[in-house]
């Protein structure tokens, strides 16, 4: 059940900078560009050999530039020597947990991080658009749900704060510079290729591929949105298009993208129990601290504005999900030939 990419034909030989290209998103993300024909180069810091940007064997086939985004003469460099056109600034550390032991980092890489890839982007002159990720997290609590784009950035705990301030430094660099730069705020990404296991779902499949009980950490009523991570992909290259047709209009707008699915923990993993045929019941530990009781998020101006709509329902996303971990923790044939079959009926983006 695979997208398929743009086929107007925008992305043949553009190029692209991607920051984070690691991470979950950023793997489907470099991947679709270079399906698009894009021009690809990744800034990357680390070597992450099970990540799929590895495992697909797509950083043989990018442009890699090594490096820190907290690094600036590294960032204007790559975009300089590589006449960069758009740039998807994904780069972050994302766990809510490692944000809360070591705040000083988070802040380093997600707030810092950002205005050196901003800075970079104005002054580079090739740069046509930027689409920087930011989170639900960036809206903090509130007592009013869904999140609109008009609810308050109040982010009070580490990681809430630094997108927060990521968030809103975005902003000001498309009001006041004009650059052409536009935000995202989605939920929680799931989706094959994300092998941080303290995360619910590919914890929780893990666990069940291995019998064990899967582990909740937090008191399993906490209300989430999640979000596939080939929706996420294929949004962020729509952005990127209708910055690149007419950035004025978006200039330092933002975007929430949700499949406007939200349920609690509980729920989620018992709907992959269900779909994985188990019996295992959960174990609620109920550790957690700093977390948000309930978010959702409206993406009714991303409908209207840009035209978009998700690809996948959380059933079908969870479906994707569960088959790639079977594979890739040594699945049946059964289960390669369902993602072979799933391949050709792709969708196209709407």
């Amino acid at each position: 059940m695979e997208k398929m990419v743009s086929g107007s034909g925008l992305w043949a030989d553009r190029p692209v900078l991607i920051t984070g290209a690691h991470g979950l998103v950023g793997g489907w993300l470099t991947k679709s560009l270079m399906e698009g024909g894009a021009d690809v180069v990744c800034l990357v810091r680390d070597w992450i050999p099970q990540s799929e940007l590895v495992r697909g064997g797509l950083l043989e086939r990018v442009k890699v530039v090594r490096g820190d985004i907290r690094e600036r003469d590294v960032v204007e460099r790559a975009l300089g020597e590589y006449e960069i056109n758009t740039v998807f600034h994904l780069a972050a550390q994302t766990i809510v947990g490692i944000a809360n032991r070591n705040p000083v980092s988070t802040f380093e890489s997600n707030i810092a991080g950002t205005w050196n890839v901003l800075e970079s982007c104005r002054r580079s002159p090739l740069v046509k658009a930027v689409v920087v990720a930011s989170s639900d997290k960036a809206y903090g609590s509130q007592d009013r749900l869904p999140y609109s784009e008009e609810s308050p950035l109040e982010g009070r705990h580490p990681y809430d704060v630094s997108k927060s301030c990521a968030d809103l430094i975005a902003q000001a660099y498309g009001v006041t510079y004009g650059l052409p730069v536009a935000i995202t705020r989605c939920g929680n990404f799931f989706g094959g290729g994300d092998l941080h296991w303290n995360r619910i779902v590919p914890g929780t499949i893990r666990s069940i591929l291995r019998g064990e009980r899967p582990v909740i950490r937090s008191n399993g009523r906490l209300v989430r949105d999640y979000f596939y991570v080939e929706d996420g992909a294929a949004a962020y290259m729509l952005i990127a298009e209708r910055l690149l047709a007419n950035g004025s209009m978006l200039r330092g707008r933002a975007y929430n993208l949700s499949n406007e699915t939200s349920v609690t923990v509980v729920e989620l993993v018992s709907l992959i129990l269900s779909k994985m045929n188990s019996s295992l019941e959960p174990e609620i530990r109920n550790e957690v601290e700093n977390e948000i009781e309930a978010q959702c998020l409206s993406a009714a101006r991303a409908k209207q504005e840009l035209g978009w709509r998700p690809l996948f329902t959380l059933d079908e996303g969870l479906a994707e999900t569960i088959r790639w971990y079977r594979h890739f923790f040594g699945g049946t044939s059964n289960d390669i030939a369902g993602r072979d079959f799933a391949a050709t009926h792709s969708r196209s983006r709407g």
